[in-house]
């Protein structure tokens, strides 16, 4: 048996060992293959149209409205531990299921994604579901402090004594809006909940709460493990090259849960947010059993239409011959569950 000074030393050593580790200039932690931060004359040059105009496929107002299905609350509440399950409540929102444990990622079932209601930032397709409806949550994952990923009125509905796993950075304000169970990782540091791993590894992003502090606090994916089966959130990333040494570190992804919008225009955009090409790209790079669409759909943070990102999917998996199957586009409240041995069924 190996004595806990052992195990512990070895888990150091993994740390130690991991290769991608986040590091600061001076306050500010920063991404590993860019310098790119946008600055607030990006912003206003974006949103006086001063940059270079971009043709956009939709044929879709903004209100078009996604398909949606009912929950298929008995299914979520009579799970089994040896599925991975992921219902799609919107956004970069799942409950995700594995090992027995219930996970929700970067929950917001709020009306809005910003710190006061504007109507730009009005959420599109309404939650119809009631918290009370899901089962036990074991845990919160954020990946990042940005609005449309951590949102105060969610995670006070869900109970001030829920578990809750984030970036550095991020537990300190956690704890002021009087959260106390928090756990806080840095890339390549990991967690226990309940006989699952929890663990941090780089995305390509940034982060801010207001124009003051910018990139202060770190952004994440989460790899949850559970009897070698393996779900990847990456929560909101650009593309980077070391996304395929991922892939080889970690070994196969059975799902991953990828973000497809949000990336127009594509001069300010694209460093920090993928297309739905590099999406696939992504899919490929984790060497994904199976992947399913996020970050589309919900809110107007760019300028795609709302309908544009699953239509480029589609079009982007048409021409590289990979099975629609593969990369699974979801309709609200789906849930998409894999059974061992990869094969996948729709739950409702």
């Amino acid at each position: 048996m190996t004595s806990p000074d052992r195990r512990a030393k070895a888990s150091v050593r993994r740390a130690i060992e991991f290769p991608w580790k986040a590091r600061r200039r001076g306050k500010r932690f920063v991404n590993l293959c860019t310098d790119y931060v946008p600055k607030l004359r990006d912003v206003i040059r974006w949103k006086l149209g001063l940059g270079p105009r971009e043709r956009t496929s939709s044929h879709l107002g903004e209100g078009h409205p996604l398909e949606t299905v009912a929950p298929d609350f008995i299914g979520m509440h009579r799970r089994s531990p040896d599925d991975i399950a992921a219902t799609w409540f919107g956004h970069s929102t799942f409950l995700l299921q594995t090992g027995g444990c219930n996970f929700l990622t970067d929950p917001i079932f709020s009306s809005h994604c910003a710190p006061i209601p504007l109507k730009r930032f009005e959420r599109k397709n309404p939650v119809r579901l009631l918290l009370r409806d899901l089962p036990r949550i074991d845990a919160v994952l954020i990946s990042h402090n940005h609005y449309d990923h951590l949102d105060r009125e969610t995670l006070r509905a869900l109970g001030s004594d829920v578990p809750i796993v984030c970036p550095v950075g991020v537990a300190r304000l956690l704890k002021r809006w009087g959260f106390a169970n928090v756990r806080e990782l840095s890339w390549g540091e990991s967690t226990g909940i309940g006989g699952v791993q929890i663990a941090s590894f780089p995305t390509q992003h940034g982060s801010a709460r207001s124009l003051f502090d910018r990139n202060q606090s770190l952004w994440c994916g989460w790899l949850v493990r559970h009897g070698g089966r393996a779900t990847a959130f990456l929560g909101d990333t650009g593309y980077a090259p070391y996304f395929r040494e991922l892939g080889d570190y970690f070994g196969p992804i059975d799902l991953a849960l990828i973000p497809i919008g949000a990336y127009r225009p594509s001069w300010f955009m694209k460093p920090l947010h993928l297309d739905p090409a590099e999406a696939v790209r992504v899919h490929q790079d984790l060497r994904a059993g199976t992947s399913i669409a996020m970050h589309w759909g919900t809110f107007s943070l760019s300028d795609e239409p709302l309908d544009e990102p699953p239509r480029l999917l589609r079009d982007t998996l048409e021409a590289m011959h990979i099975a629609a199957e593969a990369f699974r586009i979801p309709r609200l409240n789906e849930t998409i569950a894999i059974r061992s041995g990869r094969s996948f069924i729709r739950a409702r």
